[in-house]
């Protein structure tokens, strides 16, 4: 069994040579953050955050002031809407241009919402000033690095499963990359390199193939969903060989793990220990945007959902 799963684990390291190879190219800059991809706080994720703070910034401005007003038309052109893509609105209802918005559950979702907010207030916020505190800016940024850097095979098979052969080549090299030069991923120099893809999940790989977003979700201690993206979630966890090769999680029976499985209580500590940690380290990251866009909104969770839904729709299109 052993030599078998030698054998299987070099194949696909020759596949990963391959394409690194061919599909490594240096790219322009992509979509995702500089810095990696934020942990999602219990309020929601950064992504969606970042959306809200463009539009609390100034409320008085619209977004559309960002580029030239339009002008009139003159007799017989078409208005210049019917010639170029709408500006893209956070506020905005998600059945302007993003999809039906879909919120069946919405008085279960609006308790969990709250509960999650309380959450935050009494015990996140409080614990993350305090990390903050004690925390170098440039030490937070190289963990946040790091546990990026460590969920590269679900982002790396789900451009495969996409068939983004050149997304999943610069994730290769970006892995290769910072697992090197950038000390286990704690500085992203792929980055300073242009080699930047649009990050891919399982709920992406999903609405590419055609599968309906669903209900609007909001769990315990969890980011916002829907229903696809959920699935997706889970999905991707299934997806990232730690789970099941270092600190299992997941049992397959024959394949060996550096914690055995029957120690399930240490798998679970750093697991656990793990993610808590990586909530936190966002969080403390993230301080002054959630307490702007807090103070700035005055019906949160609608502003929530609506730019989650948005952005999703945004992800999945490209």
């Amino acid at each position: 069994m052993t030599n078998s799963f030698y054998r299987w684990t070099s194949t696909l390291l020759g596949f990963v040579l391959i394409v690194t190879t061919g599909c490594a190219e240096k790219v322009g800059k992509g979509v995702q953050p500089s810095l990696g991809a934020p942990s999602p706080s219990v309020e929601g994720g950064s992504a969606v955050t970042e959306e809200i703070s463009a539009k609390t910034a100034d409320p008085s401005r619209s977004i559309t002031e960002a580029g030239p007003q339009p002008t009139d038309p003159s007799p017989g052109e078409p208005p210049p809407n019917a010639l170029s893509e709408e500006p893209y609105d956070p506020f905005a209802r998600a059945d302007e241009g993003a999809g039906e918005e879909y919120d069946p559950w919405e008085p279960m979702n609006t308790s969990i919402f709250e509960f999650n907010r309380q959450v935050d207030r009494f015990v996140l916020k409080p614990v993350a000033k305090g990390y903050n505190f004690i925390m170098p800016d440039i030490v937070q940024v190289g963990i946040s690095n790091m546990f990026y850097n460590l969920r590269f095979a679900p982002r790396f098979l789900n451009n495969v499963f996409q068939g983004k052969l050149r997304g999943a080549g610069i994730e290769v090299g970006r892995f290769l990359i910072n697992s090197t030069a950038g000390i286990a991923g704690f500085f992203d120099l792929a980055k300073e390199i242009d080699l930047v893809t649009p990050e891919e999940d399982f709920g992406q790989t999903l609405g590419f193939y055609g599968v309906k977003p669903g209900p609007y979700l909001v769990l315990p201690l969890l980011p916002p969903f829907n229903v696809r993206d959920f699935t997706g979630f889970l999905g991707d966890v299934a997806l990232n060989p730690i789970n099941w090769l270092v600190a299992p999680i997941i049992e397959v029976d024959g394949v060996p793990s550096v914690i055995a499985h029957k120690n399930r209580m240490t798998s679970s500590l750093i697991q656990t220990g793990s993610r808590v940690g990586e909530i936190i380290n966002e969080r403390s990251r993230n301080l002054e945007k959630f307490q702007g866009v807090e103070e700035a909104t005055l019906d949160l969770y609608s502003a929530v959902r609506n730019a989650y839904l948005q952005t999703r729709a945004k992800a999945i299109k490209e």
